[in-house]
């Protein structure tokens, strides 16, 4: 009987020392899921608006302005994150958010819109199973994580080289590779930040909650290039 108790106890335990990593995991998806609402409604509201649009696509320069401010946002967060305080990194993740939504709103004219919903959900399906393998499984996902993140640069030389040659073949294989790539990444992720607040001190509240935010905004960026990559596949043109 003193054994059965003994492993009860155990199993409390156990249970009361992960649970705080399980609630931060959970604000980890909560965050990025306001972040994909507000770039969602952003671009909606964009795409909606003429006068909008015509800022946004009126010149090359406003438009490249645009991705070079969201460029900065993000990069500054990596470098500052441990220097600024919590509500300004999370201010600054909404700012991105909004600015990726409103260079998203370009896809509103280019598809239609229920193509765009539909691969919306197939998106949000396949993201959510493999964060779900990311955090459950017991295999360390360190090796894949290095070679998808090694594909991922050859996926941004290639686009951009492809910019310029604008070979369909080519635009195939990047779109092929790039969900590929971005659907191993979602469970390689999941588990990299899992494994990041295990290993951090639960009573550092600001620390801890920094790492979950990057943890959100890295999910974030899964997501939304699987949507993009798969937008390639399943979206119907105007």
């Amino acid at each position: 009987m003193a054994d059965n108790y003994s492993r009860s106890y155990k199993n409390v335990n156990e249970t009361t020392a992960v649970s705080p990593v399980a609630t931060l995991m959970q604000k980890v998806y909560l965050w990025m899921a306001l972040a994909l609402c507000a770039s969602g409604l952003t671009a909606l509201g964009a795409a909606s608006s003429e006068t909008i649009m015509n800022l946004i696509l009126g010149s090359r320069t406003a438009f490249f302005l645009l991705i070079i401010a969201e460029v900065g946002v993000v990069f500054y967060l990596n470098i500052a994150i441990r220097k600024i305080p919590f509500k300004t990194a999370a201010a600054l993740f909404m700012v991105y958010s909004i600015l990726n939504g409103a260079t998203l709103s370009v896809i509103f004219l280019v598809f239609q819109l229920p193509s765009i919903v539909s691969t919306f959900f197939i998106t949000a399906g396949t993201f959510g199973a493999m964060a779900w393998l990311g955090h459950t499984t017991k295999k360390d996902l360190s090796s894949i994580g290095q070679m998808l993140s090694m594909a991922l640069i050859g996926l941004i030389i290639a686009s951009i080289v492809n910019i310029f040659w604008a070979n369909n073949i080519l635009y195939w294989i990047i779109t092929y590779v790039g969900v590929f790539t971005f659907v191993g990444l979602t469970a390689y992720d999941a588990q990299k930040i899992k494994n990041m607040l295990n290993k951090r001190n639960q009573h550092n509240s600001e620390e801890i909650r920094k790492i979950a935010l990057m943890g959100s905004l890295m999910l974030y960026l899964d997501f939304v290039n699987l949507f993009l990559y798969l937008l390639r596949m399943f979206g119907k043109k105007k």
